[in-house]
């Protein structure tokens, strides 16, 4: 009976490391997953209308606009 509580010791503690282990590898995967996607973890991107398309791009050409206006003056 001894040899068996201590198989079912040394089990536990096989099972106790390997969680660990594995906790380790989900957390590289997840390191690693954040950087391929361009540090964004799961977030969803946002869609934009049309209208608001051209809305940001017309405000950035005003700024470009006037970036070159003072270069030049």
């Amino acid at each position: 009976m001894a040899r068996l509580s201590a198989a079912v010791i040394a089990l536990r503690k096989e099972r106790q490391r390997t969680t660990k282990q594995i906790e380790q590898i989900d957390a590289a995967l997840a390191a690693l997953g954040n950087l391929s996607r361009g540090g964004r973890s799961g977030a969803k991107r946002r869609i934009l209308s049309v209208a608001a398309r051209r809305k940001i791009a017309a405000a950035q050409r005003a700024r470009w606009a006037k970036f070159r206006a003072k270069k030049a003056a």
